[in-house]
């Protein structure tokens, strides 16, 4: 006989209700601890962005070369950053947060960095405290957010600049998750427009948030289980069941599925609004460039690709440059794979729905970003996973110990297991911040882990020309004209390292073989009217000055050195006139240039 038996009821429940009360102390104390610890950790791993700098790719389109975003909250930057599809994308509010970095840090690379990574140990912080909510799973939680904090893979998220659309958007991909979690225990419209709220921030922070619906439907099947509607077994409480109003379930799903209807037309229009950029910007590439057969071929290697850096974060690099053909077997191998995957996760899915939810989850969060609409010419982007490797963490997170449940060793596995790869994890993330030092460290870095990168050669070559190393920046820029010899900007950046080195024949050469290539590049146009106006012929640079404000109205250099070019001739009213333009288009920059010309 029990010895709380012999001692009575009244005893009996003094020590159950004592345990609950030493339970339910742990669990609230577990909860900011676990908090703390991923803030701690994450600071370790990343703390080295504060140091670093802008980078030359893509940091000049977001801050450092951008006129509207260092004017910071004005009226005129916040209409703009709601009506440009600057950088071939419409999303305002990642301007708006680079406009308020700008505004109280100015030009500071290190808190700009700042920014981004408070950015990402937030969406750590709410993706442990959402998925313990929903799942009830306090280690498995943290266990899936400490993996999203330290990944090595989302290093090129947190410390790039110009990403801070990925950490920005995941925070309101995170928040419209919690939103519906809060929606669904007691479902009204308030609660629901809390969500169609959250939703609509995340794609204007950056459109490949299209996929949240068919996520919330995924979630409805697990861990929420709104899908079990009328079945035995439903973990639903009465009012949503409810409001579904639906016995069957096809009908259920029916329900589910119309339910979304209002965020699946937000992605709809988010998706439109997102092509009709980006085809304005010119970064979709045409199926003469990237044919349908190699997209499909890239597809389904790139899939397998980031599955294996999840498990092996080695060699990560920007960009990868887009293969000219994939071998078959590795075409065939990760077609086999990916099929294979499938139809296990189809077979135990059945009893264990959460393999299902991550692969889905995994699989379709990529869709937007996977290729099949080609925008740019990277074959995959290491800053794609951010949100769809938490579809792997899951699966991998609620599986192993199941396959383990028998195992009477198998906690101490975990721990020890757990130590190692966080510890790993933290010193590879750190080597890999250690990358993204400066534009010179980083694309260095890619050179040594890829082949034929066209586009690190020409970024490498532009940095060091940067810093006056034009020695070093001449042979670099010439292997990226071996690799594409019809690409004018390299010729471009010849043409200026030239120029500044006073060699104005070959400077001159080189500008106008950009423009041969590409007759409408407003840049090879001033630079070549300059060289003209250097040499006195004034006429033929007005011309082409001309032409760069055609081309370019926004192009403040060119409209100052065509007011200058005006003066020599004696035409003082055109020249005011290049020069209230250019006024209007950057008054700092024509106080700047009209004191150096004065020196």
């Amino acid at each position: 006989m029990s010895i709380l038996v012999m001692l009575g009821p009244k005893f009996r429940d003094m020590v159950v209700s004592k345990k609950v009360k030493v339970l339910s102390w742990r669990h609230d104390f577990l909860t900011p601890f676990i908090g703390l610890l991923l803030i701690a950790v994450t600071l370790v791993a990343y703390w080295g962005v504060q140091n670093h700098e802008f980078i030359n790719y893509d940091d000049g389109l977001y801050v450092t070369e951008n006129d509207r975003v260092q004017a910071g909250l004005t009226m005129k930057s916040v209409t703009w950053a709601f009506t440009s599809t600057h950088a071939s994308n419409w999303h305002p509010l990642t301007w708006l947060s680079h406009m308020v970095d700008c505004q109280l840090f100015g030009l500071n690379p290190g808190y700009h960095h700042l920014t981004s990574l408070l950015l990402h140990i937030a969406n750590a912080l709410m993706l442990f405290l959402v998925l313990k909510r929903m799942t009830g799973s306090v280690w498995k939680s943290s266990f899936i957010a400490a993996l999203f904090a330290l990944h090595p893979l989302h290093v090129e998220s947190v410390a790039w600049v110009a990403e801070r659309k990925d950490v920005l958007s995941t925070f309101f991909w995170i928040l419209t998750i919690w939103a519906y979690v809060y929606y669904t225990q007691r479902p009204n419209l308030a609660r629901y427009l809390l969500v169609v709220l959250s939703f609509s921030l995340g794609l204007m922070s950056k459109p490949m948030l299209v996929t949240m619906p068919f996520v919330l439907l995924l979630l409805d099947d697990w861990p929420l289980g709104r899908s079990r509607v009328g079945r035995s077994g439903c973990d639903l409480n009465s009012q949503t069941a409810h409001s579904l109003n639906f016995r069957k379930p096809q009908s259920v799903w029916s329900g589910l599925v119309l339910e979304k209807v209002p965020l699946f037309g937000l992605a709809a229009a988010s998706s439109a609004l997102t092509f009709f950029a980006q085809q304005q910007g010119g970064a979709v590439r045409s199926l003469e460039v990237f044919p349908i057969e190699t997209r499909i071929s890239n597809v389904l290697v790139s899939y397998v690709s980031y599955i294996g850096k999840m498990l092996w974060p080695y060699r990560l690099a920007l960009p990868y440059p887009y293969p000219e053909m994939l071998p078959m077997w590795q075409v065939a191998g990760a077609s086999l794979f990916l099929v294979s995957v499938s139809i296990l996760v189809i077979h135990y899915g059945k009893r264990h729905s959460y393999l299902r939810v991550g692969w889905l989850w995994y699989l379709g969060t990529l869709v937007p970003v996977i290729g099949l609409v080609q925008i740019g010419s990277q074959a995959m982007a290491d800053r794609y996973t951010y949100i769809p490797l938490i579809g792997l963490f899951i699966m991998m997170v609620w599986g192993i110990p199941d396959i383990l449940a028998g195992w009477r060793y198998r906690r101490v596995l975990f721990v020890i297991s757990a130590a190692v790869l966080f510890l790993s994890f933290i010193m590879i993330t750190k080597d890999q911040v250690r990358h993204w030092c400066n534009s010179i460290t980083l694309f260095k870095h890619t050179l040594n882990v890829t082949t034929n990168n066209f586009t690190a050669y020409g970024q490498l070559g532009l940095a060091l020309s940067g810093q006056g190393r034009f020695q070093e920046a001449i042979p670099i820029l010439s292997v990226a004209l071996q690799l594409r010899p019809s690409h004018p900007e390299t010729y471009n950046h010849l043409g200026v390292i030239s120029a500044q080195e006073g060699k104005t024949q070959e400077a001159s050469a080189y500008f106008s073989k950009a423009l041969r290539i590409k007759a409408d590049y407003a840049e090879a146009h001033s630079n070549l009217g300059a060289i003209l106006l250097q040499q006195g012929k004034i006429q033929e640079a007005i011309e082409h000055f001309t032409e760069a404000v055609r081309i370019n109205p926004n192009f403040p250099v060119a409209h100052f050195f065509l007011g200058f070019a005006y003066l020599l001739i004696s035409d003082q009213n055109s020249a005011l006139e290049e020069y209230k333009i250019l006024v209007q288009i950057n008054p700092n920059l024509a106080k700047q240039l009209s004191e150096k010309m004065i020196r």
